[in-house]
């Protein structure tokens, strides 16, 4: 069964306003009313619970790089960047400029607050970072913005593509996560070792880490290479 979370409710910006559309995340529940084991957004909360129960708390902040690439006729995806620009390079060798404004107005108008966007180094790609928020609203945000990315620029006439290595002799694209770890308000950080120790931690389980984060045959094209 489909549990509705209230608090993700969102119209979407882009549906008419006359019958207008909205969208809402759920939780994945069997019939006694369990959680499902395989509801990833269950298993976050779950931990993010536990955390609390420790006295921790977590800040997730992410950065998303993803390519835009002209359509043919039929809005089909063609191989041909949406420009020839480099990093951070302005306007007008940067043509994706009015794409990514009109991706974080949008994201905006759905509760999602972008911090900056730029040019990335590969032809047609591109980059927006986010504000530092907790885990769960975190991942909720970046379904959302993976959403209104493929939506807007499909409007402007372009594809996205959130491909890891969608051109073989150019950068591939990756989705760049940090993290703030607390108690009580103190930046845990900042004490001496715990930085090493979470790190420590995150290195015991890179194994699974690399599994999970790269699962297609192209995520392993990105390896090896300067990005």
């Amino acid at each position: 069964f489909l549990v509705p979370d209230p608090s993700t409710l969102v119209v979407l910006p882009w549906r008419p306003q006359t019958g207008r559309v909205a969208r809402l995340f759920c939780g994945v529940r069997r019939s006694d009313g369990t959680p499902f084991e395989g509801d990833g957004r269950a298993i976050l909360e779950k931990t993010c619970a536990r955390a609390a129960s420790e006295g921790l708390s977590f800040g997730v902040g992410s950065e998303c790089e993803f390519y835009l690439f002209e359509t043919d006729e039929r809005g089909l995806p063609q191989k041909i960047p949406h420009d020839f620009a480099g990093y951070l390079d302005p306007s007008p060798l940067d043509k994706g400029e009015n794409v990514r404004r009109d991706i974080c107005l949008t994201l905006e108008q759905m509760g999602v607050s972008p911090v900056s966007s730029q040019h990335k180094q590969g032809p047609g790609q591109n980059e927006i970072t986010f504000v530092t928020s907790d885990p769960l609203r975190a991942a909720d945000n970046f379904l959302t913005f993976r959403s209104a990315v493929k939506v807007v620029s499909a409007r402007s006439g372009l594809f996205a593509s959130f491909m890891p290595k969608p051109l073989p002799d150019a950068p591939g694209s990756g989705l760049s996560v940090s993290f703030t770890l607390s108690r009580e308000g103190r930046n845990l950080f900042e004490e001496p070792g715990k930085a090493e120790s979470f790190c420590a931690g995150i290195l015991a389980r890179i194994r699974e880490i690399t599994l999970f984060l790269n699962p297609t045959a192209n995520s392993y094209r990105r390896f090896g290479g300067a990005e």
